[in-house]
């Protein structure tokens, strides 16, 4: 099933609040890139693919706005993803002030969080568009438009190409130790690490799934747990602590993780917690696979040190439910990602096939292309 994350309806960018999973399913609808940069601040939309796709969607709100301050008497709205650009294509607006509409869109998105490499490339191919196109306002226009949701289809058939190559390191029985969610709810609909799964349900595999809850946010208890129970997937949740305990016990034959940044040598940045798993991992024999796209990859950090780790706020930890959980005078170490060495890395799986150490120099390189 493809979960209906994040689209472009008729003139708006509409998405799920992921603040309010489990207990309530929201939809939200926004009209301007501000508030999509708000909402990716706060974690209403999360998971490196999706907050690419809410960048580049963001963007096109204020391209959109634009022309309707253009021509204010055009009825509706002027783009919309299931069918294009609706209304008058040859509206007449001056393409160096979409631009600039769009450059100043592209540095409030790209400000929001600095790990998920996938946000400043979809800004960057957004910008491209109207690099593109200086003189010809109707085809930046429709270029744009294009762009956006050729990052969102993209994105998609990506998702689903990986779900396809993990399934075939699984088998049937397995149980599989999750951590974080990047299910459809991080990506354009079907996932990443949670697309080997259902890809292997496809396939009349039975697969269980146990997922780490994930603190401070709960994702993997909050959201991995929902929408695998949303898609008939058996899943048991586990506080962060006991994956240890779980793991020794030889219940788990693979552990399969998302990724927001993969450096040039194969470090891996991901939710908090997630080297914790590697490590565990790696020390009782089970194998450990990074489940991302190929935009996942940054060729320019050389190694786990370039990656920018973002800090939450002290908040998200301090309180649990609106209750204040740790006492007032003690400091609060809240950083959103951790890097996985290269070495910890059983495989990566991409949209081109199952990549294999050694990595230096190689994570940009896909599978079968020498050594």
């Amino acid at each position: 099933m493809i979960l209906q994350t994040i689209d472009y309806e008729e003139g708006s960018v509409v998405m799920i609040d992921q603040t309010a999973l489990p207990l309530e399913e929201r939809m939200l609808r926004f009209s301007r890139a501000d508030e999509v940069a708000a909402a990716i601040r706060s974690m209403r939309v999360r998971g490196a693919p999706a907050i690419g796709i809410a960048a580049a969607f963001g963007m096109l709100l204020e391209l959109e706005n634009l022309l309707r301050e253009s021509d204010p008497g055009t009825a509706g709205f002027f783009f919309d993803r299931k069918t294009g650009m609706s209304g008058a294509r040859g509206v007449a607006i001056d393409p160096g002030a979409a631009a600039l509409k769009l450059n100043q869109a592209a540095d409030l998105l790209a400000a929001t969080r600095p790990t998920a490499v996938n946000l400043f490339r979809a800004v960057e191919r957004m910008r491209g568009v109207a690099r593109e196109n200086p003189r010809d306002s109707a085809r930046l226009c429709s270029e744009t438009g294009a762009e956006a949701f050729r990052i969102y289809e993209e994105e998609l058939e990506t998702e689903k190409r990986i779900g396809s190559f993990g399934a075939a390191l699984l088998q049937s029985g397995m149980s599989v130790l999750t951590h974080c969610n990047a299910g459809g709810l991080a990506t354009a609909g079907y996932g990443t690490a949670l697309a080997v799964i259902y890809s292997a349900r496809e396939l009349g595999m039975d697969i269980r799934v146990y997922a780490d809850e994930t603190r401070p946010l709960l994702q993997g208890g909050r959201l991995t747990a929902w929408e695998l129970l949303k898609n008939g997937v058996d899943v048991t949740v586990l506080c962060d602590g006991a994956a240890a305990s779980l793991i020794s016990t030889g219940k788990i034959g693979a552990a399969i993780v998302g990724a927001d940044r993969i450096a040039a040598n194969g470090d891996t940045a991901n939710k908090i917690g997630t080297l914790g798993v590697a490590v565990l991992c790696a020390r009782f024999g089970v194998p450990f696979y990074v489940a991302a796209p190929l935009s996942t990859f940054d060729p320019d950090a050389t190694c786990g040190e370039s990656i920018p780790i973002e800090h939450r706020a002290d908040e998200e930890l301090i309180y649990f439910n609106g209750i204040r959980t740790i006492p007032e005078g003690a400091r609060i170490y809240n950083p959103a990602f951790d890097v996985t060495p290269a070495e910890l890395v059983t495989a990566f799986i991409t949209e081109k096939g199952v990549i294999y150490p050694p990595y230096d120099r190689k994570t940009g390189r896909l599978p079968g292309e020498g050594s």
